[in-house]
């Protein structure tokens, strides 16, 4: 409470003084009325139990704005734009619970830093500019620039009070760690004040005395009648009126939202916690509109004041009440010597909160090349809301998180990683005849792994790294597992490319075509859509990269065979790679005698994880899966193996458990070569049993080698 109250009341005095001598009174009421009602609601509604919410710099600094520019229309009356301030209240009050409701708070979090630090840093600037004529005690009327350079318009007696609670303020925390800052500022004003007063006895008087508060109600009027009236005058508000005032509704409303979100933050780093961002946004919602009709200023969840009930032991939502029980109470007891507030004082105040909102560190972006845009879109925001308005800067600070955003994409890359055909191959295991085509004719096939967002900023990006590509290659395979967004500019992009390729006979081919991106957009149904995937184009689908470059490796070897898929003939023992000396010693009967034939439909298993067997299994024709079951029905594709290969050595070798499952993908033809049979005829001629095993060894050596290649070319690519 100590914090919150001066602080408060220098807020709401920031705003209504603007409006005339006689409002400097009510906008110390507007203050605290602020503090009680958001100290009050906000922590028990809020998302964040340590939270303390109160009128705040940013909150003074968009409705003074308005509040002048209001006054020079020249069209309203101080008592119309009293009510013009209360509807921004509200309508600021009722957008921030718009934007808990609809799941915004995690969005307002994403707004780049440098366009939150020259909001921020404005509304400093802004403070400042506006607390110096209150400093210098000039009269209204005249302006900053031309109270500058008029030193016979300062008032010396304000002009002392302000810069003692200044350096008060300052000096505090080296004074004492108990008592508030912002109380030994005050503090030491009001003994600044009294003693010039026994120098100036016209300063014992609060008639006329312009350099205090005064009175904070006239003899004839209360508070909850000048309430009763704005509140009367509400139904003058037209349309019109509403429409004007969006515009800064909606800046302060963000303002604010920014502004607790940011102490959040800070405050769930100190307690190591976690704050509800959107019901922390639905309740200081509640709590600035209740703000508004009590006739208090808005705010936010605030730092200084959170800070403090933080590092005093604060645990609960109960201490954010107790604040606004306390200002209450304060308010009733002590509002005689709250007339007696210097207001140079308070404007000390408001230009210290002003200073420390200022990012002095921001400079340090000027000594790297890499962060200046970043200090010249923080300057750009200052600039705005200093020479134009915080409305505009606002404006201003969207259009450069948009430009900000695009930089980030653009700078990196869309494409994660790419390889070719002749640099790594499915997990289909083939003959050596076959991977030695794969090897010569595999730079045909360009698997690219795209990330990021693909949209009009970085479509060029992608096709200026594939366009090499596109020349050279018959399948381009994109990986899409890692997109995050796609608009109608990258489509039109892929459907060039799509023919391109068709000129050559080749295909455009996707793989992991989610369903649902992070942003909720269905990819494949966009693409059906604008016609990316109509059965006359040459693009292809797959679930898996591996399934798509599988198939593209199928029609390499197709046009390389010159043979029709699914034509495949069985193959015989001799033609066998595995086997193929056995012929040359005449060793064929020797394995004859240890094998037999089996086949298997699609979809049969050939053996489980788990079984004991000692098979060795050669694949006459067709494919088999090895599949690695995992839990919830879930599988891993280890490898595939195709015609002429051989597969369950491992328990060939140890005679141990199989280690996954290995199912038929289509009607497949099998040798089956069992250990126990070739231990006991290989008792008749160890030399051709131990040929068998250097053929088995040298076969898996080659695996590795091709493996060791692949994982080279990843890492690389």
């Amino acid at each position: 409470m100590l914090v919150v109250l001066p602080s408060s009341i220098a807020f709401g005095i920031a705003v209504y003084a603007v409006l005339g001598p006689q409002y400097v009174a009510y906008g110390s009421i507007a203050g605290i009325m602020g503090a009680i009602t958001l100290g009050i609601v906000a922590s028990l509604l809020g998302g964040s139990p340590r939270l303390i919410s109160a009128p705040c710099a940013p909150a003074a600094a968009v409705m003074g704005a308005l509040a002048a520019e209001l006054v020079k229309a020249g069209n309203m009356t101080p008592p119309q734009a009293v009510v013009m301030l209360t509807m921004v209240g509200c309508m600021a009050g009722m957008l921030e619970f718009l934007y808990g409701t609809l799941g915004g708070g995690r969005f307002i979090k994403y707004i780049p830093y440098p366009v939150v630090s020259g909001y921020l840093s404005g509304v400093g600037v802004l403070i400042i500019l506006s607390q110096l004529p209150k400093l210098l005690g000039l009269s209204k009327g005249i302006s900053l620039w031309n109270g500058l350079l008029s030193p016979s318009q300062w008032q010396i007696p304000g002009i002392v009070v302000g810069i003692v609670t200044i350096a008060f303020v300052f000096a505090a925390p080296r004074i004492t760690k108990s008592v508030p800052a912002v109380i030994v500022g005050v503090a030491a004003g009001f003994a600044a004040y009294f003693g010039i007063s026994l120098f100036l006895p016209e300063l014992r008087s609060l008639v006329d005395n312009k350099l205090v508060i005064g009175p904070l109600f006239a003899e004839d009027t209360s508070f909850l009648s000048a309430l009763k009236e704005r509140w009367s005058a509400f139904s003058d508000v037209r349309v019109a009126d509403l429409v004007r005032l969006l515009t800064p509704a909606l800046t302060l409303s963000v303002l604010l939202s920014i502004d607790t979100l940011k102490t959040c933050v800070v405050m769930d780093t100190m307690t190591r916690s976690r704050h509800n961002a959107n019901r922390e946004l639905m309740g200081q919602g509640t709590a600035n509109l209740v703000s508004a009709l009590a006739g208090g200023m808005p705010g936010s969840g605030t730092m200084g004041p959170t800070l403090v009930n933080v590092s005093s032991g604060g645990r609960t939502r109960l201490s954010g009440v107790l604040e606004g029980i306390f200002v209450l109470a304060a308010f009733l007891v002590l509002s005689k010597m709250i007339a007696w507030l210097p207001i140079a004082a308070l404007a000390g105040i408001l230009m210290v909160v002003a200073w420390r909102m200022i990012d002095w560190g921001s400079f340090l972006l000027l000594k790297q090349a890499a962060t200046v845009l970043d200090f010249c879109v923080i300057l750009t925001v200052v600039t705005a809301a200093v020479f134009f308005n915080l409305i505009a800067a606002t404006a201003l600070g969207l259009a450069l998180a948009i430009l900000l955003f695009i930089r980030e994409q653009i700078r990196s890359s869309v494409i994660r990683r790419k390889v070719h055909g002749d640099q790594i191959s499915s997990k289909q295991y083939r003959i050596q005849e076959e991977k030695e085509l794969l090897q010569q004719y595999g730079h045909q096939i360009t698997l690219a792994e795209v990330q990021g967002s693909l949209f009009f900023g970085t479509t060029d990006q992608l096709f200026t790294e594939l366009e090499p590509d596109l020349k050279t290659s018959r399948f381009m395979i994109l990986d899409l597992r890692r997109v995050q967004s796609v608009d109608f500019t990258a489509v039109h992009m892929l459907e060039q490319m799509g023919n391109i390729l068709r000129e050559r006979s080749g295909y455009l081919i996707f793989s992991h075509l989610l369903p649902t991106l992070p942003t909720g957009q269905n990819l494949q149904a966009y693409f059906d859509h604008l016609g990316l995937l109509k059965e006359d184009r040459n693009v292809k689908l797959f679930l898996t990269m591996d399934e798509a470059l599988q198939w593209s490796e199928d029609r390499i070897l197709e046009e390389q065979h010159g043979i029709q898929a699914g034509q495949e003939n069985p193959l015989e023992l001799p033609e066998i790679e595995l086997l193929r000396e056995f012929g040359d010693v005449s060793g064929l009967p020797f394995i004859k005698a240890c094998v037999s034939e089996r086949s298997f439909k699609a979809g049969e298993t050939l053996f489980r994880r788990g079984d004991i067997s000692d098979e060795l299994f050669i694949i006459r024709r067709g494919i088999v899966r090895i599949v690695l079951p995992l839990e919830k029905n879930r599988y891993h594709i280890l490898a595939t193996f195709g015609r002429g290969n051989f597969l369950g050595e491992i328990a060939f070798l140890d005679r141990g458990a199989r280690s996954a499952d290995a199912i038929a993908d289509k009607d497949t033809d099998v040798f089956v070569l069992s250990r126990s049979r070739f231990d006991e005829v290989s008792r008749t001629d160890p030399t051709l049993g131990a040929m068998l095993f250097a053929r088995l060894a040298r076969g898996l050596a080659i695996r590795l080698r091709y493996t060791d290649a692949e994982l080279r070319a990843l890492k690389e690519a």
